[in-house]
């Protein structure tokens, strides 16, 4: 399900008051960051993530990665942070 633009707007505009809750560091995408970052997601539907310098991934492919592996839709990358959404299956 694609988003459009007045809601990408709106999901940008919430995110913007979010602290990072995943960080993305050294073991890149890993295993268990994969299953932390599904579990926030789904409780929480809108989560902003940060790469550490350590990391071997831009925040663009660290994001669309993680967007794919949790199914995802990546709603923005600024610096190395970006944002991504999913509705809960609650």
């Amino acid at each position: 399900m694609a988003l459009t633009k007045k809601q990408v707007k709106q999901l940008r505009g919430l995110a913007t008051k979010l602290n990072p809750l995943i960080q993305v560091g050294k073991n890149d995408l890993s295993e268990n960051a994969i299953k932390q970052a599904d579990e926030t997601i789904e409780k929480r539907e809108l989560i902003k993530c940060s790469v550490l310098d350590g990391s071997g991934l831009t925040a663009k492919e660290a994001g669309e990665g993680l967007a794919e592996e949790l199914g995802a839709q990546l709603v923005q990358v600024i610096g190395n942070r970006f944002v991504l959404y999913r509705r809960s299956k609650r």
